[in-house]
């Protein structure tokens, strides 16, 4: 059991340290790629939206059904799912717009409001932002960071849960939710590398905000791993399927399509589930 819990462990840090990576582009590309931010949100839309239908929701099923009976697991496993659903939408709910990253736009259309010229532009042309812009864009890049940060501690949750049962699934979340970290991690880092000029800053907090994502997953450990019965996994692995359901669909597919093509999005939703059935069928 201790090493599936450090295997599980290390999978969250892989998809937390991923916003990390996000800085990396933001600081080496001229523009947002969005063709390829909108295909990577979709391919983790496909990869979670499959597995949360195919795994996760009929293994929390069984376990449930099995201690339970049928009538009364079926119940609990659907109450679970729906409560991930809840849990995941009050924290949406309770963040702040600015800060939500399921509420972000483009870091490069963003305005200095003393003369309208895009902060893209000014940053191209080294022009100084003026005092209000910088002040904006630096708490713009703060709460963006609170929010990934409180976001993540579910996400890491749902990681470590799933890699406990099954570490193939767990690698394949890990690897869906580390490629929509890598967006979270643009939006923390541009805006406050904008406002402040310094890399070091932005990477920081973007990195920070990142390891709310192991954070998740430990404290997840600490508080269930004691009283982890079959029925409690249940509930909690069907909680899992809703969190991640919702933030598909919720986060993930919208800001796919606003960061390019509406087809760019679903390819890599189709191409997400494909790698996924396919990867559970090799390794059955």
């Amino acid at each position: 059991m201790d090493g599936a819990v450090l295997f599980a462990f290390l999978l969250t840090l892989f998809a937390g340290l991923a916003t990390g990576v996000g800085s990396m582009f933001a600081f080496f590309a001229k523009r947002t790629n969005t063709a390829f931010l909108s295909v990577t949100l979709g391919f983790s839309a496909g990869v979670m939206i499959y597995v949360s239908f195919i795994e996760i929701f009929p293994k929390a099923l069984d376990e449930l059904t099995v201690g339970h009976g049928e009538q009364a697991g079926t119940l609990f496993t659907v109450i679970a799912f729906f409560a991930g659903m809840v849990l995941i939408g009050l924290i949406d709910k309770l963040i702040p717009t600015v800060g939500n990253p399921h509420e972000s736009k483009f870091v490069e259309s963003a305005q200095d409001p003393e003369d309208g010229e895009t902060i893209a532009a000014k940053a191209t042309k080294k022009a100084t932002l003026s005092k209000s812009a910088a002040l904006r864009l630096r708490k713009m890049g703060v709460f963006m960071a609170l929010a990934i940060a409180i976001h993540n501690f579910p996400e890491g949750l749902a990681t470590f849960i799933s890699a406990l049962d099954d570490p193939a699934v767990g690698i394949a979340i890990a690897i869906a939710i580390a490629l929509h970290n890598i967006p979270e991690g643009i939006a923390v880092s541009v805006p406050i590398y904008y406002a402040t000029g310094s890399r070091r800053k932005a990477f920081k907090l973007s990195f920070l905000s990142g390891l709310a994502e192991p954070a998740g997953a430990l404290i997840g450990f600490l508080i269930l791993m004691p009283f982890l019965t079959d029925t409690l996994f249940g509930l909690v692995f069907a909680a899992v399927g809703g969190i991640m359901v919702f933030i598909s669909l919720d986060g993930l597919l919208p800001a796919a399509r606003e960061y390019g093509k509406a087809h760019h999005a679903m390819y890599g939703m189709v191409a997400g589930m494909i790698v996924m059935a396919s990867s559970l069928i090799l390794l059955m």
